[in-house]
């Protein structure tokens, strides 16, 4: 099963980039590039939902399953694109 976890990606002041989510509470990714923490994000999100699974935990409102999503639902996202010159 899949699921769109709305997560919101920051850079950091001692660099890098931190990821949070305001749909799984205590959710936290971190990595040196925006392409990393994306990664990173990714499977921490997968490990809290399975956990929420294997412990019988109702799944927090606001996680879309890409499976059962209607037509007509939109995902917004930015993209980094990293240019040399």
């Amino acid at each position: 099963m899949e699921y769109l976890v709305p997560i919101e990606i920051e850079p950091l002041e001692e660099g890098g980039f931190l990821a949070t989510s305001p749909v799984l509470q205590g959710f936290l990714a971190q990595g040196r590039t925006m392409s990393e923490t994306m990664e990173i994000a990714q499977d921490v999100a997968r490990k809290v939902i399975e956990s929420y699974i294997e412990h019988g935990d109702p799944l927090p409102k606001g996680l879309t399953r890409t499976a059962t999503a209607k037509k007509g639902v939109r995902v917004k996202a930015s993209v980094p694109v990293m240019v040399t010159t």
